[in-house]
């Protein structure tokens, strides 16, 4: 996914990063850093996207680096797959394009009891009850709907409002990244349009790069993990990316409007408007912040109703209850979020901002915020791949504590524009050649698979060779895709 390429410095590091020196662009407050390999920085050097990892080491109050995952990509004033940390006792900033419009879009992996030689005579029936029961596509309402009252007290409570409805277990919020819930939400701060937009599409897929995948562990790589989580080789999974839908995006939208100003008003000097933020202490980043984390919770509740739907949807085609199939979560983590978390930095423990944009926390063992059920091995980092491909689950390193404040790649990153997907696409039958492939793909238009095909993104074994060799995640399992639901 290209833009003009990038012409500035790039210094390797060590095997799997390169840096952009901070001297490369004055007002840069510290270098940038990118994670990658040799053979992916040669698709990265032809994309802008490294200079919008420099633009953002021009925050006030950025900690260490201006950092970038290897499925680096170009976005709206963050790239995709940027990561920056600010200290609001420095005078740190917060930036809704460091969080995205699909605020906490992220990604559910569930584990069932079934063999892939149990779904693969059941497999079309089941993608398409699946594809029935299970709302996708641009703008797609379901059968969940809230009204006004009942969404701002989803937005506060996140899961457990959904848990009182009957539609949640307590393993599930266990096993959700900060329980599906973070108590900094402020739904008052969400606009009338923007609850009006979310009211019926809580539960939904949406479209683009979201997706239901039906997936079997291919390999194993550090059985001890695996066997925490519960996975085996040949067993069949369910993965889930979604986000916050048009709620989310509309909080967005809002925040860039009301802080269209905040620079000139605080002094904020910026190489791109697309970076406009505001002070983390100001009036304009409390509201922003409030507001973001209502719609984070917003988005743990739909990614918590597609996976009471695809449960009920395993149980119509197995004739059984969804609890004996073993439907677990194994767990749901974010990739477009600002959390506020401890991190040292510069041999000094601070409270700082983490933007994650297409980026996924990743802690280690140890550490506190990851579930006790998960605390010997560490944060499952769940990457998805492409529909033709694989997806990955992985463990935290302690790496990721010294390097990326607790952070690694989100997914394997987008190699070609929609529009130059669709043109590539021209004359074939994306769903017959996933087919050959043995993956039975549904989907709402010929246009969003042409968009989706595997061709248009990097190959996700690769990035995670990047984030495993640089010791912020490891590898524990390989799933490769054997069905689809796409909007």
């Amino acid at each position: 996914m290209t833009k003009d390429q990038f012409r500035g410095p790039l210094i390797r590091v060590n095997d799997w990063c390169w840096r952009i020196p901070k001297s490369y662009k004055a007002g840069m407050r510290v270098d940038g850093l990118i994670y990658a390999d040799d053979e992916l920085m040669k698709l990265i050097r032809r994309d802008e996207a490294p200079e919008q990892v420099a633009n953002v080491a021009f925050l006030p109050g950025i900690q260490q680096a201006s950092l970038a995952m290897p499925d680096i990509h170009w976005g709206y004033g963050f790239c995709i797959g940027g990561v920056a940390a600010t200290d609001p006792a420095e005078g740190g900033v917060i930036s809704p394009g460091g969080v995205g419009y699909d605020i906490n879009c992220g990604v559910r992996l569930m584990s069932t009891n079934l063999r892939e030689e149990q779904v693969r005579p059941q497999l079309k029936t089941l993608m398409d009850t699946l594809f029935n029961n299970v709302p996708a596509g641009v703008g797609r309402g379901g059968k969940y709907r809230f009204d006004a009252r009942e969404l701002r007290q989803l937005m506060a409570q996140g899961p457990t409002y959904l848990q009182g409805r009957g539609l949640a277990t307590a393993n599930d919020i266990e096993h959700t990244e900060a329980r599906g819930c973070l108590t900094t939400a402020s739904p008052e701060n969400v606009t009338d349009r923007a609850l009006a937009r979310g009211s019926d599409q809580c539960g939904t897929l949406g479209a683009g790069n979201h997706f239901l995948e039906v997936q079997v562990v291919d390999q194993v790589f550090d059985r001890e993990a695996a066997a925490v989580m519960g996975l085996s080789a040949g067993q069949v999974c369910v993965m889930i990316h979604s986000g916050s839908r048009g709620l989310g995006y509309q909080v967005c939208d809002d925040a860039l409007k009301d802080m269209r100003k905040a620079p000139e008003k605080y002094g904020i000097q910026l190489p791109d408007r697309q970076l406009v933020c505001a002070p983390v202490n100001s009036p304009e980043g409390q509201h922003y912040l409030g507001a973001m984390a209502a719609a984070a919770n917003f988005a743990w509740c739909n990614r918590q109703l597609l996976m009471w739907q695809a449960r009920e949807s395993f149980a119509e085609v197995f004739g059984c209850d969804w609890t004996d199939l073993q439907m677990s979560l194994i767990y749901d983590v974010a990739h477009n979020i600002a959390k506020l978390e401890e991190h040292e930095t510069g041999g000094v423990r601070k409270q700082v901002w983490v933007h994650r944009k297409g980026a996924t926390r990743a802690f280690p063992a140890g550490h506190p915020e990851v579930p006790d059920q998960y605390r010997s091995i560490g944060q499952p980092v769940i990457i998805p791949g492409d529909m033709g491909r694989a997806s990955w689950v992985l463990v935290g390193q302690p790496g990721s504590m010294a390097q990326t404040f607790g952070t690694a790649c989100h997914g394997a990153g987008r190699l070609l524009s929609r529009t130059a997907a669709v043109k590539k696409a021209e004359g074939r039958r994306i769903d017959r050649e996933l087919e050959d492939r043995g993956v039975i793909a549904r989907a709402h238009s010929w246009k969003g698979l042409a968009e989706e095909q595997p061709e248009a993104y990097k190959d996700v074994d690769l990035v995670v060779e990047v984030v495993h060799g640089a010791n912020l995640a490891s590898k524990v399992a390989r799933m490769r895709p054997i069905g689809v639901v796409k909007g």
